[in-house]
């Protein structure tokens, strides 16, 4: 048996031991949950209903991660991975869990954040699928560690469970085809040329209605139902585009149900919400703490032939102070980064009293935190609605509606 690590915790199991347990539960981070004398360990690849085979690694100071070694009593919701690295690969969670189920356990997850952060018992409307479940990623961004003897090691994405160590991805089943067909070009190039890259890199490859990009500044053009976009292939823009038009198009009609004459967009990056929501409001502001994103999304209105939108950069401190409109004439949608929203945004945003918030997050967790903040203010959950922008994974898009 291996020697354990150096700050290996022994207690309450020693490095290595193995456990027979019962699946309990499944985390929305995806691994499975058993309890062993009330004790809970996390199990990766195991789901709920299954008895599992597992390998103590590390135990923390009220609950223990194993690995899983072997399915004993396998769920009848279990399926074979499409991919032949799942499982080593951490792009990916849930591979082996039929589709169906797989959004039905975001929508609990979604549901118990709500109850354990939130503290609020709400409904949560069902997932909306993605109509791709495979093929449907159109950015990826393959990585490699600084050649060694001049030679590049793994070209891929991060091992389940390090921070350093490579997976060799050679195709990737979630990627659109068309990255699939230009990878083994693109990792050739990178091999190719290793005397380039001093400390490693990462590859970019954007699918976009102009072909596939790999260089950070070309421009990328993207058709979400009836509106057209340009941005940077480098810059960040939702990368389903088959769901894409259907999960704008709620934000916005929420947005719109409001009855709002004018409405702010916020972090509004190169305007996908708000120059979609365009044609429903007397005016679209667009905030943005980045000068380059407000010009481009002000360069997507003129291209849409849009005369009612304008974007301002503008600093986190001062949000609101160039919106002319009364916060009750006024809807907002905010769509910010993993870490969710600044407090000094969230305290100008309460005091500007908005008539109605729709809230659109990546990250169910910082959403739920702040969640509690506009409860606080005196706002009211109106609708939680979750869309599966990333099938096979762990991630999810969420939009709550809220309103005074």
């Amino acid at each position: 048996m291996l020697p354990p690590p150096r700050k290996f915790v022994p207690h309450p199991f020693a490095y290595h031991q193995e456990l027979e347990v019962h699946i309990e539960n499944l985390t929305n981070e995806g691994s499975g949950v058993a309890r062993v004398d009330g004790w809970v360990i996390f199990v990766p690849f195991a789901l709920p209903g299954e008895r599992v085979r597992c390998r103590i690694f590390r135990n923390h100071k009220n609950y223990s991660n194993a690995d899983l070694v072997e399915v004993l009593e396998p769920s009848p919701e279990r399926v074979q991975p499409v991919c032949p690295l799942f499982g080593t690969c951490g792009g990916c969670q849930y591979q082996h869990l039929d589709y169906a189920k797989q959004t039905e356990w975001k929508r609990r997850q979604v549901e118990e954040l709500l109850r354990h952060m939130a503290r609020l018992e709400h409904p949560v409307l069902p997932v909306i699928a993605s109509p791709a479940r495979y093929g449907y990623r159109s950015k990826i961004t393959p990585h490699f560690h600084k050649p060694k003897s001049g030679e590049i090691g793994a070209i891929g994405f991060l091992r389940v469970g390090t921070r350093n160590a490579m997976v060799d991805v050679e195709q990737c089943p979630i990627a659109m085809p068309q990255l699939n067909e230009q990878l083994t070009v693109v990792r050739a190039q990178a091999r190719a040329n290793q005397e380039a890259f001093k400390n490693g890199a990462t590859l970019l490859m954007r699918a976009a209605v102009n072909g596939v990009l790999t260089k950070a500044d070309q421009i990328a053009v993207e058709q979400v139902g009836e509106v057209k976009f340009e941005f940077q292939a480098g810059d960040f823009f939702q990368n389903n585009p088959f769901i894409l038009a259907d999960f704008v198009g709620y934000a916005v009609q929420e947005a719109k149900a409001s009855g709002a004459r004018f409405l702010v967009d916020a972090y509004c990056g190169s305007g996908l919400f708000g120059i979609s929501a365009a044609h429903g409001f007397e005016e679209v502001i667009g905030v943005e703490l980045s000068e380059s994103a407000v010009k481009k999304a002000a360069h997507n209105a003129e291209l849409n032939g849009l005369t009612n939108c304008r974007f301002l950069a503008a600093d986190a401190r001062e949000i609101f102070k160039e919106v002319p409109h009364a916060g009750s004439d006024t809807v907002v949608i905010i769509d910010p980064p993993r870490a969710g929203c600044s407090p000094e945004f969230l305290e100008q945003l309460f005091a500007f009293s908005p008539r109605r918030v729709v809230y659109i997050s990546c990250n169910p967790a910082t959403q739920m935190r702040d969640l509690v903040l506009f409860h606080e203010a005196g706002f009211q959950l109106e609708k939680v609605q979750p869309f599966d922008l990333f099938p096979q994974t762990k991630h999810l898009e969420c939009v709550m509606t809220l309103a005074r």
